[in-house]
């Protein structure tokens, strides 16, 4: 959890915090080769555009399936991450 989350979380207990999605992606795409950017980066975004999070957690699902034996941390980061990267839903 970032520093920022626990200060917040700490003085406003029930408060939602949202980790950047734009951030999220640059986090999971730095290692990303080259060749692969384009069709990975398609993937993500069936995830951050989806309609609900049902939706969301599908594309998520399939994202993993297709790309955590190559990417793991990069899956990994958003599995981590869900919580908080889905509070606007």
């Amino acid at each position: 959890m970032p520093y920022e989350d626990i200060h917040i979380k700490t003085i406003f207990p029930n408060s939602t915090t949202q980790i950047c999605v734009v951030h999220q992606i640059r986090n999971a795409s730095r290692y990303v080769v080259w060749k692969d950017k384009k069709e990975f980066a398609r993937d993500i975004k069936e995830i951050y555009n989806a309609p609900s999070i049902e939706a969301a957690q599908a594309a998520l699902n399939d994202f993993s399936g297709k790309w955590s034996t190559k990417y793991s941390y990069a899956v990994k980061s958003w599995e981590n991450n869900w919580e908080n990267l889905t509070a606007f839903f």
